[in-house]
């Protein structure tokens, strides 16, 4: 495997792990309104995510950052032609990610409703766009010999691609419902798991047809083949769910997501983005790359670090892993409100240390 090759699969890596992680977290962010009936309950979805979802977007970081370094014209076409949905995307996360931060600084209702809009917007945003983004990635755009994009923003919203948008939008929100399933108790866990029931036959419909589509008009044997796991995977959450095996119809809506990903950048590759005026134009994993010695240099910082961050967020996830209902939530929200940023942020318990009033409003788990 040559290097270009190396950074082709490792990008692809680095987008199955922020699709998996970050899209619970933006099904999270949507169902806030669906499956909290009161503030409690929605600082009880809230701190689901809490002390992972900041972690989570480290995996978009990267994978831009890894994208500039290796393949700099794939890069510099795609934010120069994308320009819009990306700008629309980034101001979405910065408003989600203040709205989680400034929620819990004041106790009044209107003020959180105002914040709890912001989040939902700002995760609903990026789970359109993402998918009406790779959705034009896959089928090609109008591309230059200078290998820039010629085409307009409305030129962007065509059918598949915005199939490719609700497709991540209904499969985000099934994989925000079973996660809530899997994180919560009591009557929100059984709410989760009956809006996540009513969800799956829109994201089956939406990604079997995506997916189909994809095969039919660029598809090759082995995307065709990680494309029936990918479907596999939203059928075992359905069963899984129905049977009441939350952990299980997680890792389904997590093996669909991270496929269907695998199955694009199947279809893409050798190219990193085609061109729908002339083959010629194609940007490839070879033309739209960087230097050798540059490949080599990042290959090193990879190997060295990656492990490293890995098992971070590992530790992450294993200190904040048991279920938290609306008995951890403190009841005196206005005290709570006075607390520490980052307590405050997540709806936490007020004067400990940051540490233990995430681990008490977590179910104890520091």
């Amino acid at each position: 495997m040559s290097l270009n090759e190396l950074w082709f699969v490792l990008i692809a890596v680095l987008w199955c792990g922020y699709f998996v992680l970050e899209g619970f977290d933006f099904g999270v962010g949507m169902l806030l309104p669906v499956l909290g009936r009161d503030d409690t309950e929605h600082r009880v979805l809230i701190n689901t995510v809490g002390p992972v979802w900041d972690g989570n977007e480290v995996w978009l970081l990267v994978a831009g950052g890894a994208t500039f370094a290796a393949f700099p014209m794939w890069y510099a076409t795609l934010f120069s032609g994308f320009y819009l949905p990306l700008l629309l995307i980034l101001v979405a996360l910065i408003i989600r990610a203040v709205a989680f931060e400034y929620r819990g600084k004041r106790p009044e209702a209107a003020w959180r409703s105002r914040w709890d809009w912001c989040i939902i917007a700002g995760s609903a945003v990026p789970a359109v766009l993402w998918g009406v983004a790779f959705g034009n990635i896959v089928r090609g755009v109008a591309i230059d010999a200078n290998q820039h994009y010629t085409g307009g923003f409305w030129a962007l919203l065509n059918p598949y691609a915005l199939l490719g948008g609700l497709t991540t939008l209904s499969v985000f929100l099934l994989h925000g419902a079973v996660f809530l399933a899997l994180k919560t108790t009591g009557e929100i866990r059984q709410r989760a798991a009956r809006t996540a029931a009513r969800i799956a036959p829109a994201a089956i419909l939406a990604a079997g047809g995506f997916l189909l589509w994809t095969e039919i008009h660029q598809g090759k044997p082995a995307a065709m083949v990680i494309a029936a796991v990918a479907a596999a995977g939203l059928v075992g959450t359905v069963v899984a769910n129905a049977r009441g095996r939350e952990g299980w119809a997680f890792a389904g809506t997590a093996v669909a997501i991270g496929a269907t990903t695998v199955a694009l950048f199947v279809t893409l590759y050798p190219n990193v983005m085609p061109s729908t005026t002339a083959a010629a134009n194609n940007l490839t994993i070879h033309n739209a790359s960087s230097s050798h010695y540059t490949l080599q240099i990042m290959s090193v910082v990879a190997v060295l670090f990656t492990p490293l961050v890995l098992l971070y967020q590992g530790w992450t996830y294993w200190v904040f892993r048991r279920r938290i209902g609306v008995a951890n939530i403190p009841k005196d929200s206005a005290q709570a409100a006075g607390s520490g940023a980052v307590s405050e942020a997540l709806g936490g318990a007020p004067g400990e240390a940051v540490g233990d009033a995430l681990g008490d409003a977590l179910g104890g788990a520091s």
